[in-house]
């Protein structure tokens, strides 16, 4: 998978602001952090934070705009060889090898889908799915019986579903496991949809 930035060194100074305001947004929400709080974090001045985002809307647009970069990229770096069914599983597996290595995207996302207010975040996702879904069934990589929502749809909860399942499955597992169970046994969970019922409208 294609690497992503790991720490601040050879960033630049925009960069590491978007950096400094995903961290926080993630941790406390984009409405109770300044963009003062956010040039502190960076090691930056509150200026230099205007003169490149502007606004607090605009550095949260660049915060998210970075996010589906990273699900692209994710995305990208499997290959279309191979059976679809595994080359699906593999992006997949890429999309959460890459939320594993930045959690502040998962609590971003997390916070993002429970309070979209002011956010398009879900949509750019939604699109990034559907722009994929266009391209492999045109392709011959998806099926195309099914409607192209359903799969856009199935594409994204298959890969966010667990953010906000799999705390309450840990939770819960936590709470239950026998003394000396092992990790290995807890619940492996899925998340799939499946197509809806679709009639034929009356003349």
């Amino acid at each position: 998978m294609t690497d992503l930035p790991a720490s601040n060194d050879d960033l630049t100074a925009k960069a590491r602001i978007r950096n400094a305001a995903l961290e926080l947004f993630a941790a406390h929400g984009a409405s109770a952090v300044s963009l003062r709080a956010v040039a502190a974090h960076a090691g930056v001045t509150v200026g230099l934070v205007q003169h490149h985002f502007t606004t607090k809307d605009g550095l949260r647009s660049a915060v998210e705009e970075q996010i589906v970069e990273y699900h692209a990229r994710a995305i990208a770096a499997v290959p279309d060889e191979g059976p679809p069914a595994e080359v699906a599983a593999a992006r997949d597996a890429s999309v959460r090898e890459m939320l594993a290595q930045h959690p502040a995207v998962v609590d971003y996302l997390r916070r993002s889908f429970l309070d979209p207010s002011g956010s398009e975040l879900l949509i750019r996702l939604t699109e990034l799915g559907r722009s994929e879904v266009v391209r492999l069934r045109a392709a011959h990589l998806a099926s195309t019986d099914r409607p192209e929502s359903d799969q856009v749809i199935g594409l994204m909860v298959r890969q966010m579903g667990t953010l906000f399942l799999q705390p309450l499955v840990d939770a819960m597992w936590e709470h239950l496991r026998e003394p000396g169970a092992p990790s290995e046994a807890k619940p492996v969970l899925s998340v799939t949809t499946e197509p809806g019922r679709r009639t034929t409208p009356s003349v």
